[in-house]
C-alpha cells in the first residue's frame, strides 16, 4: 500500500480485532494460571482450616502416653456412632450408645466389628467429632483407627478407644458425638503386620 494511501476501514478493524484477541488470550492465560495456583493451594489451606476449626476431626489430639489431666467437677455426655461404607461387608457398631464423662478423666469405650464374609478383609476407620469445636479439646490415647484392621472370615473383634476431654471445654458444649466410619482397604501391603486391638493397660 502506498504511504500516501489512507488505510481502509477493513484494515483498521482487522488490526483492532487482532489487538483485542491478543489481550483476551493474555487474560485467559492469567486466569488459567491463577486457577491452577488456587487449586494447588486449596489442599493445605483446607487442612489448616480443619485444624483450626476442628472440622473432620482434625483438631483431635493424639497422646498415647497420656493418662488424663487434672479432673474437673463437670461432666459431659459423649455419644458413640458407627457406620460402614457400602464397599465393606462388615457389621460395625458401638458397644454403648453414650456415656457421661468427667472432664480430664481418662475414659474407655469400645466398638465391635464383624466380617460377614468367608475371606479375610482389611478395613480402616476414619473418625469425626461433633461439634467441630469440641474436637479441639478431645484427646485420644488409644484407638483402633490408628492402624488398619484385618478380620478373618466371620471373625468378630472388640476394639477399645481410650480418651479424655480437656477440662477447659467451653461451657456451652454439653454433648459430644464421636463417630467412626469403616472403609475397605484392598492394598496388598495392608494385611501385613497389623497390631491387634487390645487395651494398653
Amino acid at each position: 500500500m502506498n504511504q500516501n494511501e489512507t488505510p481502509s476501514p477493513d484494515d483498521s478493524r482487522a488490526k483492532a480485532s487482532g489487538r483485542t484477541n491478543a489481550r483476551l488470550v493474555r487474560r485467559l492465560i492469567l486466569v488459567a494460571v491463577g486457577m491452577f495456583g488456587f487449586g494447588y493451594a486449596m489442599v493445605p489451606l483446607y487442612t489448616v482450616f480443619c485444624e483450626v476449626t476442628g472440622l473432620q476431626g482434625r483438631g483431635v489430639t493424639v497422646d498415647t502416653a497420656a493418662t488424663g489431666v487434672a479432673e474437673s467437677d463437670r461432666d459431659v455426655r459423649v455419644r458413640f456412632l458407627a457406620t460402614t461404607h457400602s464397599g465393606l461387608p462388615w457389621q460395625f457398631q458401638a458397644g454403648e450408645p453414650y456415656k457421661s464423662v468427667r472432664l480430664g478423666e481418662l475414659s474407655e469405650t469400645h466398638y465391635i466389628a464383624m466380617n460377614t464374609r468367608d475371606e479375610a478383609i482389611t478395613g480402616h476407620a476414619t473418625f469425626n467429632v461433633v461439634p467441630p469445636e469440641a474436637s479441639l479439646y478431645f484427646v485420644k490415647t488409644e484407638c483402633f483407627c490408628f492402624t488398619q484392621q484385618l478380620l478373618d472370615g466371620h471373625e468378630s473383634r472388640e476394639m477399645p478407644v481410650y480418651f479424655y476431654v480437656q477440662p477447659d471445654l467451653p461451657d456451652h458444649i454439653r454433648e459430644i458425638t464421636l463417630s467412626y466410619t469403616f472403609y475397605r482397604n484392598d492394598e496388598p501391603d495392608s494385611v501385613a503386620a497389623i497390631p491387634s486391638a487390645t487395651p494398653s493397660r
